[in-house]
Order: C-alpha cells, then sequence, then structure tokens
C-alpha cells in the first residue's frame, strides 16, 4: 500500500490546489495531472452530468472532471483491477459501468462498457462482492408515504451487462449500505437505527420481503444516511434536520461489529466511550449524505449535498471530534455520493 499519509501532507500545505489545478480545456492544456497518482476519490452529482476524480498526488490534489450520459448519479463503485467505474443513474433507473477510468483525461465523457435494464426508481448506493451488486433503492412502494420501505436489488454483472437475479423488500426506508464480510449493514433513513441482513447475498436469493437479524439506534444521531467501513472503523453520516444547511455531523466507531454484537436487538449504542463525533458550524456539514474513508490515513471524505449547494469535505485530522474546519472544501453542486480507491 502507498503511503497516503504523504499525500495528506500536501492537502494541509496546498488546499488551494483543488480550485486551481482543473485542465479548463484551454491552449496549452491546462494542469496536467502529475504521473505519480497515490489515491483516487471518485465523487457523484445529482446536479450535473459529470464526476469528478479528485487525484491525490506527491504534489497535491488535482480535479479531474469526467463526463456521464445522465444528469443525476448516486451511488458509485470502481473496480482497480478492470479500471472500470460503476455508477447509478437515477434519472434513467439504470446501473451503468464505464471503462479506461485512468485513461480518461479532465473534461472527457466516460466510455460507456455495460449497462443494465431500466428497473431502478430511486436508487442511493452500491454495494459490490466478486460479480454482485447490490443497489439501495428508496422508492415507495406502497404509495403511503405513512409507511416506509426500501428494496436491495441484487445484480450479476457479466462482461458488458448486468442481469437483475433478484430483489429483497424491506419495511424500513433505506440508504446507505456497506457490505462486512458477507453481511449487509444497512442504514434506517428518517431513524439514527442501523440494520443488518447477514450473509447476504447466499441468504437472499430469491424475490423476498426480509427482517433484519438485527438493528439497533446509534446515540447521537437524529437521521442517519451515509455508512462506509474500513479497517473495523465505520463511519456513518448524521443530516439532521434535512432542510438545515449546518447542523450535519459524522461518527466515527472503531471496532464497529463488536460494539454493534454487543448491543442488544432494539437497543442503543451510546455515544460515550464509543464513538466520536464531528459536527458544528466549522465543520461545513448541513446534509452529508454519503463518506468514504481510508483508514491508513485515518482521512474521511464526506459529499455534503446541502452546504454551499454541494461539497466535497476532507477531514484527516479528527483528534477527539467536536467542531472542526475540513482539511480541504471544494465545491461540487449536487455532491451525492463517494467512493475512495487507495493504489
Amino acid at each position: 500500500m502507498k503511503n497516503i499519509k504523504y499525500s495528506i501532507f500536501f492537502l494541509i500545505l496546498v488546499p488551494f490546489f483543488i480550485s486551481c489545478t482543473v485542465d479548463d480545456g484551454s491552449e496549452g492544456g491546462g494542469s496536467q495531472i502529475p504521473p505519480t497518482i497515490l489515491a483516487n476519490l471518485y465523487a457523484t452529482s445529482n446536479s450535473a452530468s459529470s464526476i469528478i476524480s479528485y487525484d491525490i498526488t506527491t504534489n497535491g490534489v488535482f480535479l479531474r472532471p469526467m463526463g456521464l450520459s445522465s444528469n443525476d448519479n448516486e451511488g458509485i463503485y470502481y473496480d482497480d483491477v478492470a479500471d472500470e467505474l460503476t455508477v447509478l443513474s437515477r434519472e434513467q433507473k439504470v446501473i451503468n459501468t464505464y471503462k479506461n477510468i485512468n485513461n480518461t483525461t479532465a473534461n472527457s465523457d466516460l466510455s460507456l462498457l455495460a449497462s443494465g435494464g431500466v428497473l431502478l426508481n430511486s436508487p442511493r448506493d452500491v454495494a459490490v462482492k466478486d460479480n454482485f451488486y447490490i443497489i439501495s433503492d428508496n422508492a415507495d412502494l406502497d404509495g403511503d408515504p405513512n409507511t416506509d420501505d426500501g428494496t436491495f436489488f441484487i445484480f450479476t454483472k457479466d462482461t458488458n451487462a448486468y442481469t437483475l437475479r433478484n430483489t429483497v423488500k424491506v419495511n424500513y426506508a433505506v440508504w446507505g449500505i456497506e457490505l462486512i464480510g458477507d453481511d449487509l449493514y444497512t442504514t434506517v433513513d428518517k431513524t439514527a437505527d442501523v440494520a443488518v441482513l447477514k450473509n447476504f447475498l447466499t441468504t437472499y436469493t430469491t424475490d423476498v420481503t426480509a427482517t433484519p437479524d438485527k438493528q439497533i439506534t446509534i446515540g447521537g444521531i437524529t437521521r442517519t444516511h451515509g455508512i462506509t467501513q474500513d479497517g473495523g472503523t465505520v463511519i456513518l453520516t448524521d443530516i439532521g434536520d434535512a432542510q438545515s444547511d449546518n447542523d450535519g455531523g459524522f461518527q466515527f466507531i472503531s471496532d464497529f461489529v463488536n460494539r454493534f454484537n454487543a448491543v442488544a436487538d432494539g437497543g442503543t449504542l451510546e455515544l460515550p466511550g464509543n464513538q466520536l463525533r464531528v459536527s458544528g458550524s466549522m465543520t461545513e456539514m448541513g446534509n452529508p449524505v454519503a463518506v468514504a474513508y481510508d483508514n491508513s490515513s485515518q482521512t474521511i471524505f464526506i459529499a455534503e449535498r446541502l452546504n454551499g449547494g454541494g461539497k466535497v469535505l476532507f477531514f484527516d485530522q479528527i483528534g477527539a471530534g467536536g467542531n472542526i474546519q475540513p482539511t480541504i472544501s471544494s465545491v461540487f453542486p449536487g455532491a451525492s455520493s463517494l467512493y475512495f480507491d487507495n493504489k
């Protein structure tokens, strides 16, 4: 694994790299992507037909916007072996995979490799294991806004096509999902809860309505959305009041699975002694809808949907938590989901 901490050093020294290294396509080519890329952070938008790759290098962070065919995207995954990027289109209601990402230059269009049928309704997140792609979809299934429900679509991917294997419905509103081993951990939208469906891909192989094996409340959270895991640590985001642009936060939970297992079904994982919370006016978080995390550098990346119209935030020194400033704040209108790839 390359030393990401070395690149984070540059993030601290030169955060202005974010705003002044975009290749604008003018004569001379603008800024060029440096030869040594240590990691990439990919970000989607609900309001633009593009994604951005934040190319983290030994010389700083360079933005590489790339065009898509959809104006509303949420849910992203990068396969570093195949060099393929999978993006969920809320506008087209499909799953799309694009190829040759490393060779796509700034302001160029991505090349479509594979796509699924028009089967999705309101996709939010994607989790991948082998050739299985699990998609969370928060469309209202019964047309009754007073009852919560959601769907997980399970696709299998061939070289250039997706096939729907089955769907799993649940009686709660879904958003972020994360596979930890074979177990699918899901945030329960409109609540502070996290649920788990164990051995997800082998237990639910046909169309079915499922009940979580366990569901607990995460103390300190008002309304959870994003979830990610690396090195045994889970980060959960809290959007608070969906109409407020300054009451969001995230919670850092080390040794998450053991802490989760120690709480009884229906119980609460208390904030003191179990979690670190980052929130407050200095954080620039109002609706942090998605999160990515690199355990090697302990850097948290946030897709902030509301504050300033949308931003991607980097936090690499959270210490004991609290009201802290992001190391980098990059304006990205409609920021909706993230995927971090450590080279």
